[in-house]
């Protein structure tokens, strides 16, 4: 498998004076992910969690709803031409009984390391029903001074981060500010599909009670995720689209933009976040 990060040659210029070191990058790498033994997906991410990362992706386009719907998930042998297995493609093999959703053009999907949706057909195409029950019925409450100190605590948690700079990540609290699962990856929408797959790997969804906090902002694609895994919450430390807030309102899920020291916007879902 691949790591994390990797080494690379730099000219670093400091006060005018230049000098030759190392430096410390993020890997990314792609990752082909097939259901039943045919090509889905590919995206762009950094090495690790890619179990976990496939059948995420899978929660997120409403394939699966929990662990009992996979049989197997394996990395593919003789993915060369030479048949040595370079860890970049996995294969998600379905549970007797889970329909197979149907593999064309339009769903095959080739996602950047930025954009979790590319050659989607149709904002209609991507409104997929989730699995579980609608998130507006989550009766969670989230005092704005928890809110408000997730930031500090998912920074803290960000190892690689440290060292590359260059690493966006996810975590998922509990109402009361604890830190479930944190996950980094150079795409925000990989990060967040790993706390999904780890979650249902778990038995853990839907993921009812929840808060995800993102690096970044808060795009359609991560309020999809976030509704197809039942999370009630989602806040970021940047700014959301105008999609996004229109899912959220529409799914009856919380979104918190510009969510930076005391300072928060709140798009939708209100009631949720007691002063």
């Amino acid at each position: 498998m691949g790591r994390v990060t990797e080494r690379r040659r730099v000219v670093r210029i400091r006060n005018g004076a230049a000098g030759v070191r190392p430096d410390t990058l993020v890997a990314e790498e792609p990752l082909e992910i097939r259901l039943n033994g045919r090509p889905l997906a590919i995206t762009m991410r950094t090495p690790g969690d890619d179990f976990a990362l496939a059948v995420g992706f899978l929660v997120s386009e409403g394939v699966l709803g929990g662990a009992s719907d996979v049989q197997a998930v394996t990395y593919c042998e003789g993915a060369t031409a030479d048949g040595s297995n370079t860890y970049n493609v996995v294969n998600v093999q379905l549970a007797a009984g889970v329909p197979v959703p149907d593999i064309t053009l339009e769903r095959n999907v080739y996602t950047t390391s930025s954009c979790g949706l590319c050659g989607k057909a149709s904002l209609e195409a991507v409104r997929t029903a989730s699995r579980f029950p609608g998130v507006a019925a989550d009766p969670v409450r989230v005092p704005a001074q928890v809110l408000t100190g997730l930031p500090d605590r998912l920074r803290a948690a960000q190892k690689v981060f440290d060292r590359t700079g260059g690493l966006h990540a996810a975590g998922l609290f509990t109402a009361e500010g604890e830190l479930l699962d944190l996950r980094e990856d150079v795409g925000r929408h990989n990060a967040v599909d790993k706390i999904v797959g780890r979650a249902l790997q778990a038995g853990r969804l839907p993921l009812t009670g929840t808060v995800l906090l993102v690096s970044g902002r808060a795009s359609f694609e991560l309020a999809q995720k976030a509704v197809m895994a039942g999370i009630p919450v989602l806040a970021a430390v940047s700014a959301p689209s105008s999609l996004a807030v229109d899912l959220a309102v529409e799914s009856g899920m919380t979104l918190v933009g510009f969510l930076r020291g005391p300072d928060m916007n709140i798009y939708a879902g209100e009631e949720r976040i007691t002063l």
